[in-house]
């Protein structure tokens, strides 16, 4: 089973096509990511979050609307994208995770999302954690060989070691790496597939795939 998570990031960044084909899944929507489900004719099971991201008539819309919130005083020990992952494993024990509106925005709450599946609470389903934008999907993987699809329109590949890591190698793509080591994060950015299926692997750490596209603004 998946779960879908809306947050707070920008309303331009978020793909509506993806999110409208998944009407029907389990959806949890954070903070003002509830407003914005109901906006798309969505009904989250699950509403989360402080909520000071969302004014009085949007959270009365809210109450009418969903009967399940998880509602947190704006001191606490966990954003509200880290109380949504985590409510969403506590509920529903998914197969995978989707975060929509993790991405763009504030820089620190950008990179608050990023990271989030490498902290102990959640490391558990660092594989299952998937973060997706209207120019950004990205993936999370533990040591091992892998195979890896392209999506239609994400001509970029990007891989980041998030760790310290050994033995990252490139096989098939369009620029390859054998073998490289780092004891510190980097990104191997502007690569792209050579064909429709890919491989890597990796000995040590904890590296995301990002695939990407140019975004055209209108």
């Amino acid at each position: 089973m998946r779960v879908n998570i809306m947050v707070g990031g920008p309303d331009s960044l978020i793909p509506l096509s993806v999110v409208h084909a998944r009407q029907n899944e389990k959806w949890v929507g954070v903070d003002i990511g509830a407003t914005r489900l109901l906006n798309e004719g969505i009904t989250p099971a699950v509403a989360v979050g402080d909520f000071d991201s969302t004014n009085a008539q949007q959270f009365n819309r809210v109450k009418g609307a969903i009967d399940d919130i998880h509602l947190f005083p704006p001191v606490k020990d966990y954003t509200d994208t880290q109380l949504g992952v985590k409510n969403a494993i506590e509920l529903y024990k998914p197969d995978q995770i989707t975060i929509f509106g993790a991405t763009g925005g504030r820089l620190d709450q950008y990179l608050s999302n990023l990271f989030l599946p490498l902290e102990k609470e959640f490391k558990g389903y660092l594989e299952k954690i998937q973060l997706i934008d209207k120019q950004n999907i990205v993936d999370y993987y533990l040591p091992g060989e892998y195979e890896i699809k392209a999506e239609a329109g994400f001509k970029y590949l990007a891989f980041v070691n998030l760790t310290p890591v050994t033995g990252l190698t490139l096989v098939d793509e369009k620029y390859p790496l054998t073998n490289w080591n780092s004891s510190t994060p980097f990104c191997w950015s502007s690569n792209e597939f050579n064909g429709e299926v890919n491989h890597f692997s990796f000995q040590s750490g904890v590296v995301a795939v990002i695939k990407s596209r140019d975004l055209i603004i209108k």
